[in-house]
């Protein structure tokens, strides 16, 4: 049978990806194609029986899963609604609050969730790699994130950098909220060691790059992610709805959908 999904946000640039992606998926089925009110596509068929609504708890009916890589606004109606029908959701909405995502983790209680600041299989495999760079270059090394994205992205950094920032963090025990420094300017005096500073470039239709940078006496490492298209978070997205096929509730990420854990 199959995994019957329900993409949020259907307009939009990732949403039109998701839907190519499960149009090719095999074991994979377009339950319901979701946007906001007064949205202009609204009613265009996107596939076989299945239109644009407005309508999110009809539309979500007998869905197994909710994909949803919207704003953190319409990603809290959207949870509600998951909730209460019991349809598990995935989520790579970034720039949620700690109240935000205090709400994902209460209803995980009740059904699944996988939340992932970057659905990417490569960018999931390079925060592994993170956490054994960071033990082993600990001391004696300045770490900086620097990330690129397309000119409509209206949050910065991005979620995949702070989640960079915050496997980093932890794993050389220090807390991000404490220790990041969001950019410099004038005269700021010499670098606090224990900082872990963030550069934000923003411009022209930049998928996501993503470098961590190491920076030693005579030498620099870098662990860098380039995406060069979109389909590679759709097809993470897709990895973790039918993750949640057989897992039910709790609160999931994509170190649990790729078994890094």
């Amino acid at each position: 049978m199959k995994i019957k999904v329900a993409i949020a946000g259907c307009g939009g640039r990732m949403g039109k990806v998701l839907l190519d992606c499960v149009a090719q998926a095999d074991d994979l089925q377009l339950h319901a194609a979701l946007e906001h009110k007064g949205s202009p596509f609204i009613g265009n068929t996107v596939a076989e029986g299945v239109k644009i609504t407005d309508d999110i708890e009809g539309a979500l009916k007998g869905a197994d899963a909710l994909i949803d890589f919207t704003r953190p606004e319409g990603t809290m109606v959207h949870l509600d609604i998951c909730r209460k029908l019991g349809v598990g959701m995935v989520i790579g909405t970034t720039g949620l609050n700690a109240q935000q995502k205090a709400a994902l983790g209460a209803a995980a209680q009740d059904i699944g969730i996988v939340f992932a600041p970057n659905m990417s299989v490569g960018v999931n495999l390079v925060f592994k790699l993170l956490e054994t760079a960071s033990r082993v270059l600990s001391e004696g090394y300045d770490i900086e994130i620097i990330e690129a994205h397309h000119r409509h992205k209206v949050d910065a950094p991005s979620g995949t950098a702070l989640g960079m920032g915050e496997v980093v963090a932890r794993t050389l025990g220090r807390d991000l909220e404490k220790c990041a420094v969001y950019g410099r300017e004038g005269v700021t005096g010499e670098r606090d060691s224990s900082t872990i500073g963030f550069a934000t470039v923003r411009g022209g239709d930049i998928v996501g790059d993503h470098t961590v940078l190491y920076a030693g006496v005579g030498e620099r490492i870098e662990i860098t992610h380039k995406a060069s298209s979109r389909a590679t978070f759709a097809i993470g997205a897709l990895r973790a709805a039918r993750f949640l096929k057989v897992n039910r509730a709790g609160m999931y990420d994509m170190q649990d959908v790729l078994g890094l854990k």
